[in-house]
């Protein structure tokens, strides 16, 4: 199937590795042109090497919790490529830990790249966007149903899954889609460490498999191929919804 990715352009969050780099790829390689973001110089070059270069992808250091961030990453996309299609906004997740052991301070910095950063990005591409265009949240599993160990995530993505919904019932009238993917337990560096504080990561993974009815993780490129869908314009008719890529781990309907 065509998906209709032909030199659109996208911006895509945290793309420097792990679900963004992941996406990223799967957009390029249906023919799309990305402008991804990472914090640091060395990771966003290598990152924009690894697609095919200039041609294909275009880098800026950028943090989301950071106010510039969103025009500058918009602005870049519009100046390098001529146009923007949408956006992929994901991040990195918060600390780990238990909400009653989780300090101030730990929400307020998560608060700001998870949501507000994350907020930022959608207000400012909805205000270039045309019609046919989408924004898309990353966002996790914990939208619907607590992760043990993920307080402060437990606490912030459902919120930003409701606001999501809203957006979606706001832009709609202009054509502009707007929906979430909710990952479950997906084989990157993140979950990698996730698994670790354990004590002992190869049982934390068998433990986690017993519970998801395909009996094992998914890669990043599972989850690439799905984020690549949901943008494209085969998925036009798409908005509003939160999507799992999860291998069926969660319960509820």
């Amino acid at each position: 199937m065509d998906l209709g990715l032909q030199y659109k352009v996208y911006v895509v969050t945290g793309a420097t590795r792990g679900l963004g780099l992941a996406s990223a790829r799967e957009l390029v390689a249906d023919g799309a042109r990305v402008v991804l973001s990472g914090r640091s110089k060395e990771s966003v070059d290598a990152a924009v090497a690894e697609l095919g270069g200039p041609e294909h992808a275009h880098g800026v250091v950028a943090d989301n919790a950071d106010p510039a961030a969103a025009g500058r990453l918009v602005e870049a996309a519009r100046q390098t490529f001529g146009r923007l299609d949408g956006v992929l906004i994901s991040v990195g997740g918060p600390a780990a830990g238990p909400v009653v052991l989780a300090e101030d301070e730990a929400w307020r910095s998560a608060f700001e790249s998870v949501f507000l950063g994350a907020l930022r990005l959608a207000r400012t591409a909805a205000g270039v966007l045309g019609e046919g265009g989408v924004i898309a949240f990353v966002l996790s599993s914990s939208v619907r149903q607590p992760i043990p160990g993920l307080g402060i995530s437990n606490g912030l993505r459902p919120g930003l899954a409701m606001a999501a919904k809203s957006l979606a019932d706001e832009l709609g009238p202009r054509g502009i889609r707007v929906l979430g993917l909710l990952p479950g337990r997906i084989a990157t560096d993140r979950l990698r460490e996730l698994d670790g504080l354990s004590g002992d990561a190869e049982a934390a993974r068998a433990r986690a498999n017993a519970t998801i009815p395909l009996g094992r993780y998914g890669t990043p490129e599972e989850f690439g191929r799905v984020a690549a869908f949901l943008l494209s314009p085969a998925a036009s008719y798409l908005t509003g919804v939160m999507v799992p890529v999860d291998g069926g781990a969660l319960r509820a309907l």
